[in-house]
């Protein structure tokens, strides 16, 4: 029945009707528990917020279905928006981003175009670390590629491996020598047992296996779960091989396990919270459903006492 629901939530996320009229919704039905809000201002107090409890945030301004060169653009500007918010408000805080709003699919040219705009102005505006979001496994070695040219050009840039690719492994060690700053996930879309692993246990296994690779490989680890499992697995690793705490951080996503990321916090751990803000919510609160029933029931719970 988990994995039923999983995959319905999963279908559901890719439905470009549904993410049009969600639009005209607003954040209703739960989705405010897990997206900011749907300004940049909405999204700076929220950060402000969470730096007071000493965490330490990125924004990541929402969008996946773009259709045009203009809307790609204007999506690389509140990218670029959201930067110069961050910069003026001195808030703790990076960016996170998806390619395919910066028009990916309408073509590699523009993608990079926008890319380029958006790693300059973080450079402007103190050399702001900007993540690449990894998508489907369908823009996944695009999304290496890009990453690895534009590795050449900044510093500032980084993006995601998901665990559960047979490819997660081979993608950190050709990057080896760059230390790159990595995201590690489990990865949290539906994908072939031909290029993913199927199982949980097998996805687990991969995600401590890699963990320790970039880590002993010298890379930056931003280790993103709410596995208390993998954060065990973390501290023990760090403490075994001697890794100091300023070269991974652990991240979870904002409106979930809130206590245990403050907790984090006070043992001293960098504690990096990933803050989702605007009106194009749909599909990445499509995706929190299917990671979790218990999300699920925090939404008809919130649905029926309204």
């Amino acid at each position: 029945m988990e994995q039923a629901m999983k995959n319905f939530f999963l279908y559901l996320s890719k439905n470009k009707t549904l993410n049009a009229a969600a639009k005209k919704w607003g954040l209703r039905f739960g989705a405010s528990r897990f997206v900011s809000g749907e300004t940049i201002n909405e999204a700076i107090q929220a950060v402000r917020q969470l730096n007071a409890k000493g965490l330490v945030c990125t924004l990541d301004h929402l969008g996946e279905f773009v259709f045009s060169v203009e809307e790609a653009n204007v999506s690389a500007d509140y990218c670029i928006k959201t930067l110069e918010a961050i910069h003026q408000s001195g808030v703790d805080c990076n960016l996170s981003l998806k390619m395919t709003s910066l028009g990916l699919d309408i073509s590699r040219e523009l993608c990079m175009n926008n890319m380029r705009r958006i790693l300059d102005a973080a450079k402007t505006c103190g050399n702001i670390f900007v993540r690449i979001d990894m998508e489907d496994y369908a823009h996944n070695q695009v999304t290496m590629d890009i990453l690895e040219e534009l590795l050449a050009e900044y510093d500032n840039v980084g993006t995601v491996i998901q665990a559960y690719l047979y490819k997660a492994a081979d993608d950190i060690e050709k990057l080896k020598e760059k230390k790159v700053n990595f995201r590690l996930v489990k990865g949290a879309y539906k994908e072939s047992p031909e290029v993913a692993y199927p199982n949980k246990p097998d996805v687990d296994e991969n995600y401590k296996k890699i963990i320790k690779q970039h880590l002993l490989g010298g890379g930056y680890a931003a280790v993103a779960t709410h596995d208390d499992a993998i954060i065990d697995y973390v501290k023990k690793l760090a403490v075994e091989h001697q890794i100091p705490r300023t070269q991974f951080e652990f991240q979870m996503l904002y409106g979930i396990r809130t206590q245990s990321q403050i907790d984090l916090a006070n043992e001293g751990y960098k504690m990096r919270v990933y803050v989702p803000y605007g009106n194009d919510w749909y599909g990445y609160f499509m995706r929190r459903l299917a990671e979790s029933p218990a999300n699920v029931k925090f939404v008809l719970k919130g649905m029926f006492t309204k």
